[in-house]
């Protein structure tokens, strides 16, 4: 598993679209397996494709710390004296796009000059290994999760997936994209846009 050293600009696409920093919510009505009730924070979105972040499939059996040492960022016999806050960083599985990669998005309280890309109020994405020594080190920032790779659409596909009604979209948030409980996400951005989940069908939204 690689983290890359290079910020990820070249993978968003340049320019503000109208729903970066917008959260993805993916519809009953999805057929692709990967983005079953997904909630997805959109990091770029414009006329040349989109990228975002799954922010509620945890990654299995792979824990913050155990990938501190796996990357040789701290040795192991550092392990058990890690700040409470690199404890509490998720790994998630961010998306089916480069999966060997990582991808933090933080709040915007830690900034790496030509590393970080801010995206929207208060939320940045970085791709590189400072970032992680930086919280193994206990001065990374506040929120933060690991997302192993992301997801990815080509220019329109996004568009045309909203119009098939395989995504819902709601303004994001520090708990949506940060929270503890991922299990919850998914019913958390439905209620948020006043949906009850129970409400919804696999044919929602299909004449």
């Amino acid at each position: 598993m690689k983290i890359s050293r290079k910020a990820t600009q070249q993978n968003a696409a340049p320019g503000r679209g109208y729903l970066d920093g917008q959260m993805l919510i993916a519809m009953p009505a999805m057929s692709d397996e990967r983005f079953t009730r997904a909630v997805i924070y959109v990091c770029a979105h414009s006329t040349e494709g989109a990228m975002g972040i799954i922010v509620n499939q945890p990654a299995q059996n792979i824990k913050f710390p155990d990938l501190l040492v796996q990357l040789e960022v701290i040795p192991a016999a550092e392990r058990i004296q890690l700040p409470g806050r690199a404890e509490d960083v998720k790994v998630l599985k961010g998306g089916p796009v480069e999966t060997g990669r990582g991808f933090v998005l933080h709040s915007a309280d830690f900034f790496i000059e030509n590393s970080t890309l801010p995206i929207d109020e208060g939320i940045c994405l970085t791709a590189t290994l400072d970032i992680l020594k930086a919280i193994a080190r206990g001065n990374g920032p506040a929120s933060a999760i690991l997302a192993l790779g992301y997801a990815g659409w080509a220019p329109g596909q996004l568009e045309q997936e909203i119009q098939q009604n395989g995504w819902l979209h709601c303004a994001a948030d520090p708990e949506l994209i940060f929270g503890q409980d991922t299990d919850m996400k998914y019913e958390k951005a439905l209620r948020k846009i006043g949906i009850d989940p129970g409400m919804l069908s696999s044919e929602s939204g299909h004449a």
